[in-house]
Order: C-alpha cells, then structure tokens, then sequence
C-alpha cells in the first residue's frame, strides 16, 4: 500500500521498522523484496550495518534528514512500517537519553542471559519500582534500557522523559490498516513458513557473532539461536515463531489503537483508502 501510494504521489517511502535498516538481516525481518525496492525510492532499509546500534532518537533525526530531502522535489513522504516507537518519535519528537556506556550494558547482558527475565524484573522492581509499575514488564528491551540507564546514571529512566510534544512543519496524516483476526494469523504463518524455505536458519547463523544485538534479541532470531543452542527442536522453534509474532501483531494493534489520530482500513480496502488519502490532500 505504501508502494501503491508513493506511486501515486510520484514520492518516497521512509521505512519506520528498526531492523529492516541492518543490511545483514533480510529474512526474519520481512524486507520489501528487491521488485519492491526498486518500484520506488526507499530510506532506511539496509542503511546501516548489524555492529551499529540504531534507536528512536537517531531515527528521529534521520527520518526528518530523508523528509527534508524529499520535499524538496515532491509534498508528499510515505512513512512505512510497524515500530510504533520510532513512528512516535519522528511524529512528535523523543526525549535524549544519556550515552550507555559499553561495559555497562555488556555486563547486564551477561548477567540477563545467565538469570533471565525473571532476574530482571527483579532488578527494576527494587530499584526503580515507580518505572516498574508503568513498564512493559514482560518486554526484555524495555526493561534492559531502563536498567542500562539506571546503572549508567544513577537516575531512573523516567526522569529522562519529558514528554513534550514538539511541532512539525509539515502535516502529518496517520493511517493504519488491519485484517480480520483468522486471515491476518494465516498470513503471519504463511510468512513464518516462506521464511523457513528462503534460509532463515543459514541468516541467523550467519549473524551469531552479534546475538546480543538488540536487533536480535527480537521474534525469529531468538527461537532459532534457542534452536542452533540445542534448546529447541526447528518444528518447535518455528512454531514458536509463529506464536509470538501472534502476540506482537496483538500489542502493536492495542499500541497504534491508543493513537486516536490514525484512521483505520481493512488492508484489502486499496481503493478506499486511497481516495481517502486522496481527499486529505
């Protein structure tokens, strides 16, 4: 749709998923195929490189980079994708938040994948427990980060948050669209399958040397290196697979369903939503 779209529009795409920019994965993270990126220009897919750390802040910054860039011949830009975060971040700006240093965030890594999620939650309900009682608990990263941050600082996370929005100079339209529950998890499947052929298995092996990448600490590289470890059988891992990005889909729906300003369409609606479009402009 996005394509469906720039075209229309004679524009860009910006990508707004966080793992599609490392040129070393393309499989587990469902890249737009090379017909795809070809059919018109795209940002952020495969701009950096798995040994970078990406966040929303850098994205923030980049993504008003590749807009400035694109009105500069069109007055439309497409953003694309499912990292509410980073979308968040472009829309309405992030707060800064202090440089990690490596040793830091080497040794909670070390200390997570030895006591596991369990252990972590520990850690910040005892130490930060204001920010444990609005966190994602049952989110690694998230928790990682406030962790990092409260090591690195001595501050919780949360005194870093603002929660300012800043203005932009250009209008912002939000659309987001969706399936029917049974067709969107046939998709998920089907795509989890495609992915098993395409050599998901020899991606991941190939990228073992950064297995604590945040990257990678993220829904189909997790349960094959659970399965390259001897954990887990490939059906079982790839049905695990299939299970947790299930759950992902689910809280990305419950995350862009709190942003009243998107405007919603059933993904087989082309036409209806892009007269919709149409109309805005």
């Amino acid at each position: 749709m996005a394509i469906r779209l720039a075209k229309l529009f004679n524009t860009s795409v910006i990508s707004a998923d966080s793992r599609q920019c490392y040129k070393e994965i393309s499989i587990g993270t469902a890249k737009p195929s090379q017909e795809e990126l070809a059919a018109v220009p795209h940002y952020f897919i495969d701009s950096h490189s798995i040994r970078e750390e990406v966040n929303a802040g850098m994205y923030e910054k980049l993504a008003l980079q590749y807009c400035q860039e694109i009105f500069k011949s069109s007055d439309v830009a497409i953003m694309c994708g499912g990292t509410g975060l980073y979308i968040r971040a472009f829309a309405e700006g992030i707060d800064d938040m202090p440089e990690i240093p490596a040793a830091v965030r080497q040794a909670i890594m070390a200390q997570y994948e030895a006591q596991g999620l369990s252990w972590l939650q520990e850690e910040i309900q005892r130490r930060d427990p204001d920010f444990y009682a609005i966190a994602e608990v049952q989110n690694p990263a998230r928790l990682l980060r406030a962790l990092e941050v409260l090591e690195a600082t001595g501050k919780s996370i949360s005194t870093f948050r603002t929660a300012i929005k800043r203005q932009r100079d250009f209008r912002i339209i939000k659309i987001a669209i969706t399936l029917p529950k049974e067709l969107l998890h046939e998709n998920i499947n089907k795509r989890v399958d495609l992915m098993a052929t395409a050599g998901l298995v020899e991606e991941v092996k190939s990228v073992l040397p950064y297995r604590n990448h945040n990257a990678l600490r993220t829904v189909g590289y997790t349960e094959i290196f659970d399965y390259l470890d001897g954990k887990l059988s490939l059906e079982q891992a790839l049905e695990d697979i299939k299970v947790h990005t299930r759950q992902y889909a689910k809280r990305q729906l419950t995350w862009f369903r709190k942003d009243k300003e998107y405007t919603w369409f059933d993904s087989r609606e082309g036409d209806e939503l892009e007269n919709w479009v149409t109309g805005q402009l």
